[in-house]
């Protein structure tokens, strides 16, 4: 008869440990822990030996955590391909925490006003060549993209608030000879009629 066994007790390596530290650091950076907290957490961190003891270092951080119990590593992130191709999202989609855009000589048009999103944080990573990405936010997004490096390309930011709403979108990587629009959508309320803009009519079936 085989012992049940948690994998939560499998050893860390190295490399788990240093990946850790880099969420922790991450997360004093977006005000979640103070310097005390950061501290103690990252001295703990490069003293485990368990995935269990890394994990519960991690679990109350929304937006830089993972989701699997067993690994202090987070998933890998969903990927959206556009190699000279158009790609649009929108309506009701489940949003995952972590996006990877690969757009060669296409376009990416991601609208997330109406989107499911179960996270405080969604990271995006880009990786635009000759491509154009537009991404909308909904009414109360914010949007943080100083990671991002534009070369021979063009930024059109709309949003402008940088922090403090929710969810916060987070974007990094890089984008050549290619564009990056970022706007937010916004309501007008007519009775039960809703104006969205960018362009769309809807109907306030609430009681």
């Amino acid at each position: 008869m085989t012992a049940n066994f948690d994998p939560r007790e499998l050893r860390v390596s190295d490399a788990e440990r240093t990946h850790v530290v880099s969420v922790l650091q991450k997360a004093i950076g977006h005000g979640m822990l103070n310097l005390d907290e950061f501290t103690a957490r990252t001295d703990r961190a490069l003293a485990a030996k368990t995935r269990a003891e890394l994990n519960v270092l991690l679990v109350d951080l929304p937006g830089v955590t993972h989701r699997d119990s067993d690994s202090p590593l987070r998933p890998r992130p969903e990927r959206i391909n556009a190699v000279m191709a158009s790609i649009h999202r929108d309506g009701q989609w489940r949003v995952p925490r972590d996006l990877l855009i690969t757009n060669r000589l296409g376009s990416t048009d991601l609208d997330f006003s109406e989107a499911i999103i179960e996270h405080a944080e969604v990271n995006i990573e880009l990786r635009v060549s000759g491509g154009s990405v537009t991404i909308l936010l909904p009414e109360r997004g914010s949007v943080d993209a100083q990671q991002v490096t534009i070369a021979a390309g063009g930024l059109k930011d709309k949003v402008g608030v940088r922090g403090g709403g929710r969810p916060h979108f987070v974007l990094s990587g890089t984008v050549t000879a290619g564009s990056l629009h970022l706007r937010r959508a916004s309501y007008n309320r007519i009775g039960r009629l809703v104006i969205r803009s960018p362009w769309k009519l809807s109907w306030d079936n609430s009681d």
